[in-house]
Formats: structure tokens, sequence, C-alpha cells
């Protein structure tokens, strides 16, 4: 091998080193967020229906539930704590 081959392997096995820390950070940063199917899961257990839609708003997803009576409403499950809240329905306001 020659001198610069070497310096490159050396340049690289340094930037595979020194990210490993950032990468770890970015993991833990990932788990500390409900995904869509956690979203999905927490919001079905709180109304008792079948999930037709998860959409991501912010910090929050807005998850549609379909109920057993055939209604449909819309919970909003925040991405860092979890904690599902039922929306002001349109339906409700009457």
């Amino acid at each position: 091998m020659n001198m610069r081959t070497l310096q490159m392997m050396g340049i690289v096995t340094l930037l595979a080193v020194s990210s490993g820390p950032l990468m770890a950070q970015q993991n833990e940063r990932q788990q500390d967020t409900l995904d869509r199917t956690q979203a999905a899961a927490r919001a079905q257990q709180q109304v008792k229906g079948r999930v037709l839609r998860v959409d991501q708003a912010g910090n929050k997803y807005r998850v549609k539930v379909l109920k057993k009576s055939g209604r449909v409403v819309s919970v909003d499950v925040d991405k860092r704590s979890g904690q599902v809240r039922q929306t002001q329905n349109k339906e409700s306001e009457r």
C-alpha cells in the first residue's frame, strides 16, 4: 500500500469512530418519540375502534378512528408523551 491509501484509510476510520456517538444520539431521539404505528395503537386503545388514517402534524399525530357506532372521531396523539386527546368534532358542536 502506498502512503496516500494509508492516509485515506486513517481518515475513514477516524470518521467512523467519531460519528458513532452522533448516531447513538440520533437513535435516542427517535426512540423518545412515537412512530405512526404506535400512535395508531394508542388511539385505538383509547377510542375502541378501527383506525382509518394517521396524519402527522407538527409534534402530534392526528388519528381518525371509526367507532362501532359508525361515528368517526379524530384524536391527537402527542409524539413525545403519547398522550391522547380527542379533538373537537363538528357533530359534537351541534
